[in-house]
């Protein structure tokens, strides 16, 4: 399989879903007008990323964050020029500077900021190349990096590439804040002491509404759509689990917070016959968020036992509703804490503006496949 296009038209979320879902191995190589980046993936898990964007190799990442000095990382430049075909971080295992470990853990941290910063880029061309595993000459890099053993989720990447362009957003807004704040204290104490009512602080649901209600307004795409509303629910849940509803059944689509092993394939790999769960098939004829105990029956036994951490003391389902019927299923705990259910009305109204985006984004493949059928007629 050879997956060639551009991100004008096909976007990241959907290139990673492509590859994810046909848990494909090999190489992606994308060329904008940002830089060039490559992504190594494993059975649909990511295992490397490098981008000419990043500044410098793992190994300095390593000496910036203090895992190793700067004797070592140019103790392992030098080993380098005699061995150009070896990377650094391999150099730096065999010198003894540092633990597999610890290499594991800062090659994740690379592979999110490539993804990150892949999020940005308005332009590219895209290609990916199966079975082709090796990086070197593909791109201009000073080095290949280190392929981690366990493969990272596509899906969470692109939801921790938004957070953390949410985070930064939040922190120049922050900064803004902080260069007022005697000005605020001031107006704060002159309404304290005139007997006025204090402003209510914001809610955390309300603001996140607020921001990714903007991105709902023109998705690329419907797996766009899906990801918002994983990355909303994220913010507010310890853990959920989104299912592809039709009048039968209800199919994993996607999760965040389950703490076991191959989560996505897990959940993908879920097919549950609504006629075998009471509370699962109200949601969806009805409609209507259910809050409170989980109901036991086969399928809610079934997939606790799945996700694991026992038996929640309170759950949150909402139903994704499009052109009248329920298209998705949104199932939200607060695994493994203790904690109940809070306050949902940000999520929900969320929920609601997705169902509106989703009947949007399918309104308009319709008429893309109808002009293309007059294109072929005529």
């Amino acid at each position: 399989m050879s997956l060639v296009g551009r991100l004008e038209d096909l976007a990241l979320s959907d290139i990673f879903q492509i590859l994810s879902i046909g848990k494909k191995t090999g190489m992606l190589l994308i060329n904008g007008t940002a830089g060039s980046a490559v992504i190594v993936f494993k059975n649909g898990l990511v295992v490397k990323a490098e981008a000419t964007t990043l500044d410098g190799t793992l190994g300095h990442d390593l000496m910036y964050s203090g895992l190793i000095d700067e004797e070592a990382l140019n103790r392992s430049l030098v080993v380098k020029k005699n061995l150009p075909d070896k990377s650094i971080a391999d150099i730096l295992v065999e010198l003894g500077s540092v633990s597999k470990d610890i290499l594991e853990k800062a090659a994740k941290k690379r592979i999110e900021r490539v993804v990150c910063q892949l999020l940005l880029w308005e332009d590219g061309d895209f290609q990916f190349e199966l079975d082709d595993l090796d990086i070197k000459g593909k791109i201009e890099i000073e080095d290949s990096g280190w392929e981690v053993a366990k493969g990272m989720s596509p899906e969470y990447l692109l939801m921790e590439g938004a957070r953390t362009h949410d985070e930064s957003s939040k922190q120049d807004i922050s900064f803004t804040e902080e260069e007022i704040t005697d000005e605020k204290k001031e107006e704060t104490e002159w309404d304290a002491d005139w007997g006025m009512e204090q402003p209510v602080p914001e809610r955390k649901d309300i603001s996140a509404l607020m921001a990714l209600t903007q991105e709902l307004r023109f998705p690329n795409s419907s797996s766009e759509i899906t990801l918002l509303i994983l990355r909303f629910a994220s913010d507010m849940f310890q853990r959920g689990v989104l299912f592809m509803s039709s009048q039968d059944e209800i199919i994993g689509l996607g999760q965040f917070g389950l703490d076991i092993d191959k989560a996505d394939e897990k959940v993908r790999a879920l097919r549950l016959i609504l006629e075998a769960s009471p509370l699962f098939s109200k949601v969806v004829k009805d409609r209507n968020v259910y809050k409170g105990h989980l109901e036991k029956d086969n399928i809610t036994e079934f997939v606790m036992k799945e996700f694991g951490g026992g038996w929640p003391v309170e759950v949150v389902i909402f139903p994704v509703v499009a052109e009248g019927k329920t298209v998705a299923v949104l199932y939200c705990d607060n695994l493994p804490k203790s904690d109940g259910i809070g306050n949902t009305e940000g999520l929900e109204i969320f929920v609601t503006q997705a169902g509106l985006a989703l009947e949007k984004s399918l309104l308009q493949r319709r008429l893309q496949d109808m002009q293309k059928n007059n294109g072929n007629k005529g």
